[in-house]
């Protein structure tokens, strides 16, 4: 009998991918397509969901044809998508009545202002586990009930629908016959009670967002429903769900306490598995759904750095390293040690656990001799101590998930880099595995899938398919490391007066 297949459908912010895996994790093909971005003002971000629906139909098909494989052979399909990001559409028709409303989106940043004002996070935090932030999706959807002409009447009929990519794509693929989220996705929403796993009432109820719109909550290993027939010549069980942070935790393999995974890309997300305890986070970091399979969830606490690899970018746009990646690590890796100059990629604001909108870049510690080696080092040294930053808040808000011996898995174009990645386990004190195939988000898509199916069965059995990877263990004295770090405080503390 044939080794069944999983497909795993990767719809991100800046393309839409799919990628054909067999039961073992590995990589069978893979076909991509670009997606355009609309700013239609400062802030603003938008995505066309039709063109998303289009590019992942025309991804499924095409990643199995360069397979050289069959439909039939595939087993079940796993999406994983960008989170937060959300779609309103007409019921009858299946048209969207706006465009996607992304999750960089600022927009809605004066209700939240407003609404932190009023004193209504702590209510938020409590039930949700997130921070008000237009980030996420509850004001957005408010908005477009509010800014699209009869939306919000429209809504309160029944004739319209809302939800994240991962609801929007499975709509038009069962052919609307479903319409459905995962509990990952729903809890990025600031509409779901984490604990309970249930739409909240009195989140609803100050978003102002009807129930009757939203999509049914189920496991991330679940049933989804079939693919239309006719659209990709067979009818194919979906059988995984899950946001694409808490995808690549699963491809990661970190589906017990303690398990931590970071994905270094543009900026870096790092969660954390607490179990099934929702850990309360004093630290300013994000208590979320981990997963939910066979009605068992468990938890994470997430952080997010703003500028991980767009301060290696920089270095090349703002500086004029030539040469991309490869030749800043080369420049970084012969810098004087302790040379003591500090970069803080404040580009945009600091991330977790700072939540600083306001903060600036800067440099420190400039000597006569120092340079670009110097300075490039500091930029790889930001990503590495940032991340101390979010291990020490995770570290205070969950010690029971550290209480036995701890790694970091990574993942992501900047832990392609060796010399990042001992740089990385030298400055945070963490022993850093790093994945050895990249593609982590959509493997966990696939695994989840497999789960769903019946592939694996249960998530120990598909976690054993997580990629080989690569050790880095400690190297630097912890004198060394604690001066380091006392110059980074010290830097953020500057740019934050």
């Amino acid at each position: 009998m044939a080794e069944p297949l999983l497909l795993a459908l990767d719809q991100g912010t800046t393309s839409t991918r799919a990628i054909l895996f067999d039961a073992r994790g590995r990589a069978l093909a893979e076909a991509g397509r670009p997606l355009q971005q609309f700013y239609p003002r400062d802030g603003w971000v938008e995505h066309d969901a039709e063109e998303i629906c289009e590019a992942s139909i025309a991804v499924l098909r095409e990643v199995v044809q360069k397979a050289a494989r069959r439909m039939d052979e595939v087993a079940a399909i796993g999406v994983t998508n960008q989170r937060e990001t959300v779609v309103i559409w007409d019921k009858a028709s299946g048209q969207p009545i706006h465009k996607a409303v992304v999750w960089q989106d600022r927009r809605t940043g004066g209700v939240c202002d407003r609404l932190r004002d009023a004193g209504r996070e702590a209510q938020v935090t409590e039930v949700t586990g997130l921070l008000l932030d237009p980030y996420f999706s509850g004001t957005k959807i408010a908005w477009l009930l509010d800014h699209v002409p009869g939306a919000r009447q429209r809504a309160k009929a029944g004739e319209l629908l809302v939800g994240t990519i991962d609801s929007w794509v499975i709509w038009k693929l069962t052919g609307g016959r479903v319409h459905a989220t995962d509990a990952t996705n729903a809890s990025r929403t600031l509409l779901f009670d984490i604990r309970r796993q249930a739409w909240s009432e009195a989140m609803l109820d100050l978003f102002e967002v009807p129930a009757n719109i939203l999509p049914d909550v189920r496991d991330c290993a679940g049933d989804f429903g079939e693919t239309d027939a006719a659209i990709l010549g067979r009818a194919i069980p979906i059988r995984g769900v899950a946001g694409d942070q808490q995808a690549a935790l699963m491809g990661q393999g970190c589906i017990r306490p303690g398990e931590m995974k970071a994905t270094y890309g543009t900026g870096c997300f790092m969660l954390i598995n607490t179990g099934e305890t929702a850990a309360p986070s004093h630290s300013r970091l994000l208590t979320t759904v981990a997963a939910r399979v066979a009605g068992r969830t468990t938890y994470a606490l997430e952080g997010a750095i703003f500028i991980a690899g767009a301060a290696i970018q920089w270095l090349g746009e703002g500086l004029g390293v030539k040469g991309g990646p490869e030749a800043a690590e080369r420049l970084a890796a012969s810098a004087r040690p302790d040379n003591g100059v500090v970069l803080v990629p404040a580009f945009t604001g600091l991330g977790a656990p700072w939540w600083d909108a306001n903060a600036r870049g800067a440099l420190f510690g400039l000597t006569r001799d120092a340079g670009l080696a110097e300075i490039s080092q500091a930029a790889f040294d930001a990503c590495a101590l940032q991340t101390r930053d979010l291990i020490e808040a995770m570290r205070a808000d969950a010690p029971k998930a550290f209480a036995g011996s701890v790694e970091l898995r990574i993942d992501g174009g900047m832990s392609r880099n060796a010399w990042f990645a001992q740089r990385l386990a030298d400055l945070t004190g963490v022993g850093v595995c790093r994945a050895t195939y990249q593609e982590t988000t959509a493997l966990g898509a696939a695994l989840f899938a497999g789960v769903g199916a019946g592939v694996f069965k249960d998530v120990e059995e598909a976690a054993a398919a997580r990629p080989d990877t690569e050790s880095f263990s400690p190297a630097m004295d912890p004198p060394r490391r604690e001066a380091a770090y006392a110059r980074w405080l010290d830097a953020v503390a500057r740019v934050r007066t």
